[in-house]
């Protein structure tokens, strides 16, 4: 399990994220018409996972904007944006704000995902939601990127991240 922080509290994750040079888990999730997406959705493209505890919170919102203007200029490259939140509240939050470069995806029925790659909240007041991660994979599925943000209330180094597909 990783231990990470909440506004400086101490809270841990259900495992470590998936290491560099490995292949992550296939996951199942919902996209925002309610259908499943899976992990064969995405074969042969580079893959960022953008995962967050909630959309309706600052840092995550801002995560999911960056990478969307970050994702428009990259090749073979999609940008997966996770978290527990229905997919109702994902659909709102890119309507509003026009993104068009992401892929939202709810765990909301799968919480296998959460616990297959290490980002699900396991104390604290955030329990069952997940981590602040980025995990970023080539076309052939391998990691090339792992970054388990220490402190929930922090931006990701989306520098180092986008570094990782260049």
């Amino acid at each position: 399990m990783a231990q990470i922080t909440l506004k400086g509290n101490p809270i841990e994750t259900s495992g470590e994220l998936p290491a560099v040079g490995s292949k992550p888990p296939q996951f199942t999730l919902t996209k925002t018409d309610l259908s499943d997406s899976t992990s064969a959705d995405y074969a042969g493209k580079r893959i960022v996972y953008n995962i967050f505890p909630s959309i309706d919170t600052p840092v995550c919102a801002a995560s999911v904007r960056k990478f969307n203007s970050e994702a428009s200029s990259l090749d073979n490259t999609v940008v997966l944006c996770i978290s527990a939140d229905l997919p109702f509240a994902h659909t709102r939050f890119c309507e509003v704000d026009g993104l068009k470069d992401v892929v939202p995806l709810s765990s909301f029925r799968s919480s296998q995902f959460g616990m297959d790659f290490g980002v699900e909240i396991t104390s604290g007041p955030l329990v069952g939601l997940l981590s602040r991660a980025v995990i970023i994979t080539d076309a052939d599925g391998v990691v090339l990127y792992a970054e388990q943000v220490p402190e929930i209330a922090q931006e990701p180094d989306y520098a180092a991240a986008i570094a990782a597909l260049q």
